[in-house]
C-alpha cells in the first residue's frame, strides 16, 4: 500500500521492507511524461544514473514498520496535486524499483 498524506509518499511495512531491506535513503525523481514518481534504494547506483534524482531520507512512520519519503518539493516543483490519498504502484523487484502514479 503506497499513500500521499500532507507531502509525505507513506509505504506500506511489508513493501518497504521488500523495496529498502533496512536502507533509510532514497532516491525519486518525478517522470512528467508518465505522471509517475519512481522511488528506489539509494544503493540501486544505475538509477542516479539514468533518472539522475534526489536523494530523500526513508523515515520511520510508527512501530508497524510503515515507512515516509517526504516529497513536497517534487510536487511544489512540477506542480502536481497534492492532495491526501491512496495512490497505486507498480514495484519492479529486479531493480527494487517502486513506480508510484500519481494521476488522479
Amino acid at each position: 500500500m503506497v499513500d500521499l498524506r500532507s507531502g509525505h509518499i507513506i509505504i506500506s511495512a511489508n513493501l518497504a521492507k521488500k523495496l529498502f531491506n533496512g536502507i533509510t535513503f532514497a532516491f525519486a525523481t518525478y517522470e512528467k511524461q508518465s505522471e509517475q514518481l519512481l522511488v528506489t534504494p539509494v544503493s540501486s547506483i544505475w538509477f542516479a544514473k539514468v533518472h539522475g534524482g534526489a536523494q530523500f531520507m526513508l523515515k520511520e512512520r510508527n512501530l508497524n514498520g510503515d515507512k515516509s519519503l517526504a516529497v513536497r518539493e517534487i510536487f511544489i516543483e512540477h506542480e502536481l496535486d497534492a492532495e491526501d490519498r491512496k495512490l497505486n504502484f507498480e514495484m519492479v523487484e529486479k531493480t527494487r524499483l517502486l513506480k508510484i502514479c500519481l494521476q488522479k
